[in-house]
C-alpha cells in the first residue's frame, strides 16, 4: 500500500514548469488597475530573488549603473540586456541568471540598469545602451572578445544596439546569444493567439501597452530601433537565439531569423518544447540548465 501511495503521489506531483507558471500567475495575477510601476518592479525582482551564484562589483560604465557578475579575471566579456518590456527589470532581477551564464561560459558579464520607461521613454534605453557599449571599447576591450546577449525586451535592446552601432562607425561585438527576443513592437505574429493559452507571461494586450508606454504617443512602433524587424540586418554578427515553444513572441524569432538570414546573417534558432518565456530565468528547470549549456558553447566558439 505504502508503494501505490508514493506512485500516487509521485504522478499528482507538480513538474518544475507548472511551479513556475503558477508563481508568474501569483505574482502578475495580484497586479490591479491600482498596483504601482514601482510596486511592480518589486514584485518581479522578488519573484526572481535567487540566491546569485557567483561574485558581483558595482561600476559605473560611462555615468550608467552597472556590474561585473562573476569571474574577474581579464578576457571575453558579456554584455547583457535585461528584459521586463523596458519597464521592469534591472540587475537585481538578472542577478542569478547573469551569474550562471558567467559559471557557464567563464566570461565576465556585465549588467546594467539602463533607464526605464514611462519616466524615460524611447530611445533612452538605446541611448543608455550604445553608452556603456562605448564605454567597454574605451577601457581596452576589444569587440572580438565581446558578445551581446539578453532576453526578452532587453534582446531587441541588444539588436537595436547593434544597428546603432554600426550607424556610429562603432565595431561590432563578436557574436549575441538572444532569449525569447521581442523583436516586434506590433505584435504581428500568428503565436500571440495561437499561443496565448500556453504563456502566462507575456500577452499581446500587455504587450501592446508596454510598447506604447515606452514609445510614447507620437512614437513609430517601425522604428528599427524599436522594432529590429524593420532594420538592414545585413552585416550582422552570428546570432544564436533560444525560444520556447509555449511563447507567444515565438514569431517575433521566425520572422527575423527569416528576414536576417536573407540579409546573408548567421542565425541559428532553437525552439525548446513546453518551455515559457525566458525561461533561463528560473534555476529550477532542467532545460535551464541545459540552455546556458548551449550558449557557452556558442559564445565560446566566437570569442575564444
Amino acid at each position: 500500500m505504502r508503494v501505490a501511495r508514493e506512485h500516487i503521489g509521485a504522478k499528482m506531483r507538480k513538474r518544475p514548469i507548472d511551479e513556475v507558471k503558477a508563481r508568474i500567475s501569483k505574482t502578475f495575477g495580484a497586479w490591479i488597475r491600482t498596483t504601482s510601476l514601482q510596486e511592480m518592479r518589486a514584485d518581479f525582482e522578488a519573484m526572481l530573488a535567487y540566491e546569485p551564484p557567483c561574485h558581483q562589483q558595482p561600476v559605473v560604465a560611462g555615468g550608467i549603473p552597472a556590474a561585473w557578475v562573476g569571474t574577474v579575471s581579464d578576457g571575453p566579456v558579456i554584455m547583457y540586456f535585461h528584459g521586463g518590456g523596458y519597464q521592469i527589470g534591472s540587475i537585481k532581477s538578472h542577478l542569478d541568471l547573469m551569474g550562471r551564464i558567467s559559471q557557464a561560459t567563464g566570461f565576465r558579464v556585465l549588467g546594467f540598469d539602463y533607464r526605464l520607461a514611462p519616466e524615460h521613454r524611447f530611445p533612452a534605453a538605446i541611448t543608455d545602451a550604445i553608452t556603456v557599449y562605448r564605454w567597454l571599447l574605451e577601457t581596452g576591450q576589444s569587440p572580438k572578445q565581446i558578445a551581446f546577449a539578453g532576453d526578452s525586451a532587453g534582446a531587441g535592446l541588444a539588436v537595436a544596439t547593434m544597428l546603432k552601432a554600426r550607424s556610429e562607425g562603432l565595431a561590432l561585438p563578436a557574436a549575441a546569444t538572444l532569449l525569447s527576443p521581442w523583436f516586434d513592437m506590433e505584435a504581428t505574429g500568428e503565436s500571440f493567439t495561437s499561443r496565448a493559452h500556453l504563456d502566462p507571461m507575456t500577452q499581446r494586450d500587455k504587450l501592446l501597452l508596454m510598447a506604447r508606454t515606452y514609445l510614447g504617443r507620437e512614437g513609430d512602433p517601425r522604428d528599427p530601433l524599436a522594432s529590429p524587424i524593420h532594420g538592414d540586418l545585413a552585416g550582422l554578427v552570428p546570432m544564436q537565439i533560444h525560444v520556447g515553444d509555449h511563447e507567444t513572441v515565438l514569431d517575433d524569432t521566425r520572422t527575423f531569423a527569416r528576414l536576417a538570414q536573407a540579409a546573408g546573417t548567421d542565425v541559428s534558432v532553437i525552439i525548446w518544447a513546453e518551455m515559457i518565456h525566458h525561461f533561463q530565468i528560473f534555476p529550477e528547470l532542467e532545460e535551464s540548465a541545459r540552455s546556458l549549456e548551449m550558449i557557452a558553447g556558442f559564445l565560446k566558439q566566437h570569442l575564444l
